[in-house]
């Protein structure tokens, strides 16, 4: 590992031109492309599954849709989703230990002194000197490690998108190759689909759901529709029509008249998603928010009203990176997610093709702006609270190529592979144990709420669920990661995998999807080794592969 060091230490100098380089030489190349395993999707797991394939002698190829490696842990998400770090091994390991190098270094603290650094991470000490692990850091560090990541393994990357209408070439129940946007093609023996929309998988004819199961289907406690959520809730008493009082003039946008269902049904909602923004108190990394284009304050009412009722805080919340920067998300009852705006009448996120998405993200985008505007302008904000927050704005440092704002929007849920193997809510709590596990989880059941409805005559968040697990890991299943046999021979999924709504809410965590693309990544090199179909890989043979490299599978 002496020479990924190297290529680490010197990452904001060359792997970022390295980066770009391999984009532009790709895309100049033949519109037709083949390797042993393609890969579609650049977030944080098809990375850990590129670097794994390419160490095991295979070539690779990657195909990245954003041209920035790491999806939301590198846009934004630095303070990580864990729940237990003793679940990290192999790639992932080297990727949160890679950060915490990075920032014994003094030259990394270029906006704060390391001593003034608070070093609070999510359960765990954000730079841990016992486990030499980081787990919150910067997005330029985290984008830096994976192309060194990359640059070393000798991974090919292509930029492009799937074609969503005629995006796989099958035959005789295998991939033979994919076809991205202007009709360039890759080909492949493997592939796998580290997007988070599962659009590869959909694309092969892969059994998948979307929204929340039923409880009675798998006889859970924590799916469906969940009633008035407990956390995360608006203010008690908010109006929810548009002239307060008056249900004729009509309900405030964004609000259903009720919850579609009883509590513990099943209904094609998504929970919400949102963009982990990057902001900074340093003035001069410092850029103000301005008022969004086509800003219509009417969008915010809820907002007014919910600080009327005595919300005074919580707008998105403030934890800290290294150097005075923040990882934003949402918190409380009105924050940064954008709730019920993913999903609509016949459609959702992952039924868009990429032009809808792009406008949909770009929605997401305003509202969060336009959040940040109001609280720290709008003039019925109390004064206090806008000198509160008034300091806060984008890092000038971060996503400079993209006006400082994240690349990826945290697609929280979207297609769910429906394999021979489901994980469910008693997986997680170890209830019932899997006989063949390529990684572990050990975070909370988490879902976002899906809606806003009225309730007792007031509007309320359904759909967030919160439920702490006791820490101890759980293994996750090979035949989760797979489609049910019969289906596609060659395609492994590690991130919209095989799991009820509530179980994905602890599996879809980016360390988890590390760890499962390097497995996704291990089973496809010996399926092509073999000359075999990834659902007759021998799972003892890949189990001691994965143990050999590092994994934690108990």
């Amino acid at each position: 590992m002496n020479h990924f060091r190297q290529i680490f230490h010197s990452m904001f100098v060359g792997a970022q031109m390295a980066f770009t380089a391999t984009l532009c030489s790709s895309a100049a190349a033949a519109a037709e492309h083949s390797a042993d395993v393609v890969i579609y999707g650049d977030a944080s797991g098809g990375v850990t599954a590129a670097v794994q394939a390419a160490r095991m002698g295979k070539e690779v190829i990657l195909v990245s849709q954003y041209g920035h490696l790491g999806g939301l842990t590198s846009s934004g998400l630095g303070w990580t989703d864990i729940g237990n770090p003793a679940i990290l091994g192999g790639i992932s390991r080297e990727f949160y230990h890679a950060a915490y190098k990075h920032y014994e270094n003094d030259s990394a603290w270029k906006q704060e002194k390391r001593g003034n650094f608070d070093n609070k991470g999510q359960g765990t000490k954000a730079l841990n000197s016992e486990t030499e692990l980081a787990s919150v850091f910067e997005p330029k560090v985290a984008e830096a490690i994976f192309d060194g990541m990359v640059e070393e393994a000798g991974v090919q990357i292509i930029k492009g998108r799937l074609d969503l209408e005629n995006g796989a070439e099958m035959s005789d129940g295998r991939i033979t190759a994919i076809k991205l946007e202007g009709g360039t093609v890759v080909r492949g023996k493997m592939f796998i689909d580290a997007s988070y929309e599962g659009d590869l998988m959909a694309q092969a004819g892969v059994s998948f759901t979307v929204g929340r199961e039923p409880n009675a289907m798998y006889d859970e406690v924590g799916n469906g529709i969940t009633g008035a959520s407990k956390k995360n809730q608006l203010r008690k008493g908010i109006d929810p029509y548009q002239i307060p009082g008056d249900p004729k003039s009509g309900l405030l946008p964004g609000v259903n008249p009720d919850m579609g269902g009883e509590k513990g049904d099943g209904d094609e909602k998504l929970q919400a998603y949102c963009y982990r923004m990057v902001l900074t108190d340093v003035e001069e990394n410092r850029i103000a928010i301005a008022k969004p284009e086509g800003y219509d304050e009417k969008d915010y009412e809820l907002l007014f009203r919910a600080i009327e009722a005595g919300q005074k805080g919580g707008f998105f919340k403030l934890d800290m990176m290294p150097n005075r920067k923040t990882d934003s998300n949402n918190t409380g009852g009105i924050s940064t997610d954008f709730i019920g705006e993913n999903y609509g009448d016949g459609w959702d996120w992952s039924t868009l093709d990429h032009a809808e998405r792009e406008a949909l993200a770009e929605k997401h985008k305003d509202w969060q702006l336009g959040l940040i505007w109001t609280v720290q302008n709008h003039q019925r904000v109390p004064e206090n609270i806008r000198k509160a927050y008034s300091g806060w704005g984008l890092a000038k440092d971060e996503f400079v190529d993209n006006g400082h704002w994240p690349y990826n929007l945290y697609v929280r849920e979207a297609r769910r592979m429906i394999s021979d193997l489901v994980m469910t809510e008693a997986h997680c709590k170890n209830q019932i144990a899997v006989d063949d596990p390529v990684g572990q989880g050990a975070y909370t059941l988490d879902s976002h709420n899906t809606q806003r409805f009225v309730h007792e005559g007031m509007v309320q968040n359904e759909g967030d669920i919160q439920t702490y697990l006791s820490g101890k890991p759980y293994g996750i299943s090979y035949r989760s990661i797979i489609p049910k046999k019969g289906e596609c021979e060659n395609l492994l999924v590690p991130w919209a995998l095989s799991a009820s709504h509530i179980a994905f809410g602890s599996i879809r965590m980016e360390p988890v999807f590390m760890i499962l693309g390097q497995s996704a990544a291990t089973a496809a090199c010996m399926a092509i080794d073999d000359g075999t179909s990834v659902q007759a890989v021998p799972y003892q043979k890949l189990r001691a592969k994965l143990v050999a490299d590092g994994l934690k599978l108990d």
